[in-house]
């Protein structure tokens, strides 16, 4: 075992503090409307330059390994706030940063870490409490359009999203691509979507992304599970010779299964990968039948005395494109015939009418809208490579935000709602000793990201925070116009969710950092002299 290096209490704090700076240091230039880029060099190709905060987050490793580990733990903070509400990865990143820096200059000067952290913990809830008050309804298309606008920082973007979203429903499905031009367009497809990813990573055919793309793929619905290769063997084989993938959805693949298929994926690169059904029962065979309809395939049942060694390619469905993540499955393109999708929606509708069950009926209206909805395609075209990669993670920013204004609503942005909610809530607080010391660390950080865009907008910081600290309820600093308004009317407005998330995430992880007392690390191996003389 390698020998460790250990250091304790001040000394462990402040060089996990350098890490956090090094990292939110280079992820918090590119906040708000006027926020700059980051270049960043790739091994292979061009280098990319881009602005959004857990792209650039996920680059980093520093050297010093404590202070990597300040860095890793703030990395975590952006990609746990882009998993669950899509964006504000930066918010959360500049927000983590300054309640730990507070946090440190507080524990150092003798406060009690765990009690700091209390006061942290019941400052964050009065303050999302406060938010949820704030929140209002997002009103239409209009509404989508200026939470997308925001997000992208691109009137373009925003029409588009809220074009999309308007058109295949809050719930549905929507793709974004690389387009062959320079035009950004989208078209709505027959597709479906199901919450469940692949069986094992080993599947992954973009590590970037981690996702299974195939172009044009067979795909196999069967009922059961499949526990040996052998009964998998035939249709393989046909499925190869025609020299396309494979995409097997089922009940489940046993272990011994899913290790040949893994290892036959890794040695010779063989297209395949395994899906788990969605639901159960008999909700797993509906759920089934819709997906074989859609593409075009059969659903392989031994309530039709079909086995799974008779499968001929005549059974299988297909689709433009799969893409298959840890969480769900989209088909998009399902080449399924037009009658039969329908026919299928109106068995569904019939059914719907005729059941007495209110939960039945709810699961039944899911599948109408994932069957009828269809998938959005967005093609994003752009002059460079490096323009359309920067414009693909805007769009899907976009995207994941104004999915989670539709959820919970929108509040003033630019950094104003966190700061005057956080304003009205801490003023009811009852806290006494290092209690009050958290909650006054929190009090400050909620400056940081309005300080943050004033700066990188080339204003003053402190004189913008102070003034709409005094100022109105919903008037803020509009970086993009150097205004102060009323936000709502102006239309720069948050997602609470993402909002409600970026605190609290930061919050979490800062209040880990700051309890720590020690850090162990391994020390860096010596190389070893081995020319020995014989």
């Amino acid at each position: 075992m390698a020998a460790k290096e250990l250091k304790f209490s001040n000394d462990a704090r402040k060089l996990i503090e350098n890490g956090v700076d090094k990292l939110a240091n280079a992820v918090k230039v590119t906040l708000g409307p006027r926020g700059r880029n980051v270049v960043l060099e790739k091994k292979f190709g061009s280098p990319t330059v881009i602005n959004d905060g857990v792209t650039i987050a996920k680059e980093i490793e520093v050297e010093n390994r404590f202070e990597n580990m300040g860095a890793q733990l703030i990395r975590e903070v952006s990609s746990k706030t882009n998993d669950l509400a899509g964006d504000g990865t930066t918010t959360a990143t500049v927000l983590a940063q300054a309640i730990f820096k507070e946090g440190v200059r507080n524990v150092a000067a003798g406060s009690n870490p765990m009690q700091i952290k209390k006061g942290i913990e019941a400052a964050t809830d009065a303050i999302v409490a406060e938010l949820g008050k704030l929140s209002k309804p997002v009103k239409g298309r209009a509404g989508m359009n200026e939470v997308a606008t925001i997000s992208a920082n691109d009137p373009e973007i925003g029409a588009m999203v809220a074009e999309v979203i308007d058109t295949v429903g809050k719930d549905g499905v929507v793709t974004v691509e690389e387009s062959k031009g320079t035009d950004t367009n989208f078209e709505i497809v027959d597709g479906l979507q199901f919450d469940k990813g692949y069986l094992s990573p080993y599947f992954i055919t973009d590590p970037q992304r981690m996702e299974t793309v195939f172009e044009d793929p067979m795909i196999l619905f069967y009922e059961k599970k499949i526990s040996t290769v052998q009964d998998l063997v035939p249709i393989l084989e046909k499925v190869l010779k025609s020299g396309k993938a494979l995409v097997i959805v089922a009940e489940d693949v046993e272990n011994e299964c899913l290790a040949t298929l893994v290892l036959n994926r890794l040695r010779s690169n063989l297209p395949v990968a395994a899906v788990k059904a969605p639901g159960f029962g008999e909700r797993r065979k509906a759920m089934m039948e819709d997906m074989a309809i859609v593409t075009g395939g059969q659903f392989v049942t031994e309530d039709l005395g079909l086995k799974l060694e008779n499968v001929d390619l005549g059974m299988l469905g297909s689709a433009a494109k799969v893409v298959i993540t840890k969480d769900e499955t989209t088909f998009v393109g399902g080449k399924g015939k037009k009658d039969a999708i329908n026919g299928r929606i109106a068995q569904i509708k019939r059914t719907i009418e005729t059941t007495e069950s209110s939960y039945d009926k709810e699961k039944l209206q899911e599948r109408l809208a994932k069957l009828s909805g269809g998938v959005a395609v967005i093609k994003i075209g752009a002059a460079t490579e490096t323009a359309m990669k920067e414009k693909k993670a805007r769009m899907e920013d976009a995207l994941a935000a104004t999915r989670a204004a539709l959820e919970e609503g929108i509040v003033p942005g630019g950094g104003t709602a966190l700061l005057q909610a956080g304003d009205k809530a801490l003023k009811g607080l009852k806290l006494e000793g290092d209690t009050a010391i958290g909650a006054d660390i929190i009090r400050r950080a909620i400056e940081a990201p309005l300080r943050t865009i004033a700066q990188n907008a080339g204003v003053e910081g402190s004189v913008v925070v102070d003034k709409v600290k005094t100022g109105k309820a919903g008037i803020g600093f509009n970086a993009a116009t150097l205004e102060f308004e009323d936000l709502l009317k102006a239309g720069v407005v948050d997602p609470a969710k993402v909002v409600r998330t970026t605190l609290q995430n930061a919050a979490s992880i800062s209040g880990l950092l700051l309890t720590t007392e020690c850090a162990i690390a391994e020390l860096p191996e010596e190389e070893e002299d081995h020319h020995h003389d014989h």
